[in-house]
Order: structure tokens, then sequence, then C-alpha cells
């Protein structure tokens, strides 16, 4: 079950899993966009880039992923939703409404 209030926000892909950006994932994200965290904002993200982002999201529960994994969980049926879900866990889990 997803804790929102860690950050750990519960999402469907070829399964129910959880993102959760931990330190690592973090530094993931560092090395495979070339760029700091705090320049994130400044550039546009492509579909890589986002790929990236949702995989390091999902290290913490199965080390054994791919990039490319993660990528065919993902089309343009579920791609919004998607989106959403990691734009909420990387900003630390649910807000409040």
């Amino acid at each position: 079950m997803a804790n929102t209030h860690k950050g750990i926000v519960e999402i469907e892909l070829d399964k129910k899993r959880n993102l959760h950006y931990t330190l690592n994932a973090l530094a993931e994200i560092e090395d495979k966009l070339g760029i700091q965290l705090q320049d994130m904002a400044s550039i546009k993200l492509g579909m890589k880039n986002i790929r990236s982002i949702l995989w390091a999201g999902l290290l913490h529960e199965d080390a054994e992923l791919t990039e490319e994994q993660v990528g065919s969980f993902v089309d343009m049926t579920n791609f919004a939703d998607v989106q959403a879900k990691v734009n909420e866990a990387f900003s630390g889990g649910k807000t409040k409404n």
C-alpha cells in the first residue's frame, strides 16, 4: 500500500507498483539526465528523460527493472496518469486540495 506521507505513490503499470524518489533514485536521475536536480526545471524533458525518471522511482521495489521494461508499461492510454503520478511522487506525495 502506498504511503503518501513518505512520498510513496501507488501507480498502475503492468501491475500495481509504488513510486518513491529516494536519494538513490535522485542520484540515478542526475546520472541519466546529466544534470543536477535543481537544473531540471530549466530543460525540456524528452520521452527518454521521462522514462528515466519513472524508472528511477520504481527501483526501490525492483532493482532489476530496465528502462526498456518500464517504457513498455506506458502508452498513450495511460501516459497522462503516469505523468501525474510521477509529479505527485516527485513532490513528496499527495498534495492537499
